[in-house]
């Protein structure tokens, strides 16, 4: 890690992790340490913008479902101008940059501006939220293969999802609350079993964190009667039923309150 940073500005793209601030990466909290100036999107949680010291110049460019602060042409004309106007820019990005982060095309945009940027990873909610549930992403006994899909991508029913989600295979659907109906039935007629194991988790890592636990046909049910809120994650494959195995829940640091919602019967 740096000791200092360098004199001229730099733009840093920074994973901010799934939630918990003990989940940000020693890195990222020395350049946040460090910083001219924080830039921020919704889902970077309180508990990690608390580590900004006071006096840190601080924006936010939360971005909900149809309704953006800002919009993205616009944040990469405004790191690109921070830095070069001189300032050290921590772009702080909720999980990791280039999961859904859109930190690609911030990357993009600063390459062809001239400016100095590099990207410092972060824990994916993915991996974060559902080792915190209990719950292996892959498993010997029950699935060889991930696959991460965003699930309100535009014209859903025209995707090809087909052999993401089955036999031998995890599927996390990133925001996909919205879209949980419209998911079922395309995994359906893709051939999915309406009975394959389903866990959503709701603010995964954080104190009031959720697991709620259903087959895939009953999906948007669940996620409709339980008023899930995002951020959340929807875990579709057999290794879902392994969210009954909290014990891990119990260790330091873990969310004491976790709820399990649910089952698979």
């Amino acid at each position: 890690m740096e000791k200092s940073l360098p004199s001229a500005g730099k733009l840093w793209l920074v994973g901010a992790g799934p939630g918990d601030p003990d989940l940000l990466t020693v890195r990222a909290a020395r350049l946040l340490s460090m910083a001219d100036l924080v830039v921020h999107d919704g889902l970077v949680g309180d508990g990690v913008l608390a580590l900004i010291p006071d006096g840190v110049e601080r924006i936010s460019v939360a971005k909900q479902r149809s309704r953006h602060t800002m919009r993205q042409e616009l944040i990469n004309e405004l790191l690109v101008r921070e830095t070069l106007a001189g300032k050290q820019v921590v772009r702080l990005k909720g999980g990791d940059p280039f999961i859904f982060g859109r930190g690609g095309e911030e990357l993009e945009a600063a390459r062809e501006a001239g400016v100095a940027c590099e990207v410092v990873p972060g824990i994916t909610a993915a991996a974060g939220c559902a080792a915190q549930a209990g719950l292996p992403l892959t498993h010997r006994e029950d699935a060889s293969a991930v696959s991460f899909v965003a699930g309100q991508c535009k014209d859903l029913s025209d995707q090809d999802w087909s052999g993401l989600a089955g036999h031998g295979r995890t599927l996390v659907i990133y925001m996909g609350l919205a879209t949980a109906g419209a998911i079922t039935d395309k995994l359906i007629a893709d051939g999915v079993s309406p009975d394959l194991p389903v866990a959503v988790v709701e603010r995964g890592t954080t104190a009031d964190s959720r697991v709620l636990r259903t087959l895939l046909t009953d999906l948007g049910d669940l996620v409709a009667r339980e008023q899930v809120a995002s951020p959340a994650l929807i875990i579709v494959g057999k290794v879902a039923a392994r969210a009954d195995a909290l014990d891990c829940l119990g260790a330091p640091g873990a969310a004491k309150n976790m709820q399990k919602i649910g089952d698979f019967t």
